[in-house]
């Protein structure tokens, strides 16, 4: 729980109309990364993924072998296999 939610689940702040607008507007898109195997695998692929323009969120999934996206519009599927590329894994298509 955020700093700003008291231990009812409501918010303190005036911010969560503007969030709600963002997550409206945002696209979440799952790919299937392989060569995952520990917690530096899921490091190395947020740190890179995450500093791509346009990219919101990163959670990886290492058991799994997933990668979800959040980006703010349609996602740049090149320039996110060539993070993950650049991260030493491979981005074999979304999932």
């Amino acid at each position: 729980m955020g700093s700003c939610c008291t231990p009812d689940g409501s918010c303190q702040t005036g911010a969560g109309e503007a969030t709600t607008t963002a997550v409206a507007e945002s696209t979440r898109t799952v790919y299937a990364v392989s060569g995952m195997t520990c917690g530096h695998c899921k490091t190395a692929i947020t740190t890179s993924v995450s500093a791509l323009d346009g990219v919101l969120s990163v959670d990886v999934d290492v058991a799994g072998g997933l990668v979800t996206v959040t980006t703010g519009g349609e996602p740049d599927d090149a320039a996110i296999a060539a993070a993950v590329d650049d991260a030493g894994y491979e981005l074999t298509g979304r999932a």
